[in-house]
């Protein structure tokens, strides 16, 4: 009996492990594809690798907190003071991808 929940709690972990793996793997992936995302719709105000560089003048998307997604695509979607709305212009999958490049580059 103790051998097969010591097998089971082994099948257990290697799954969690697998899945965890996985999901780091997206994780990276959605992040790279952000990048570009980012590169082609946002460097041009937003600095070159999230560097702002405005003065002020846009917003320093390195100042989002890990909480502030909706906040984030909201201000994407609508627009904001003087960014312009995406909505129509960005499907909601590159939103998220945006938000994962952030997040990865950004000290938690």
């Amino acid at each position: 009996m103790k051998l097969k929940r010591i097998q089971a709690d082994a099948v257990v972990s290697l799954l969690l492990a697998y899945f965890a793996s996985v999901h780091c793997a997206d994780a990276e992936d959605a992040a790279a594809q952000g990048e570009r995302v980012y590169e082609n719709y946002c460097a041009t105000c937003h600095g070159e690798q999230l560097q702002n560089n405005s003065s002020g003048l846009t917003f320093d998307l390195r100042r989002l907190k890990a909480d502030e997604y909706s906040r984030f695509a909201d201000a994407v979607l609508n627009g904001k003071n003087k960014m312009p709305p995406w909505k129509g212009m960005l499907e909601v999958a590159q939103i998220d991808q945006l938000w994962a490049y952030i997040r990865a580059s950004v000290p938690p």
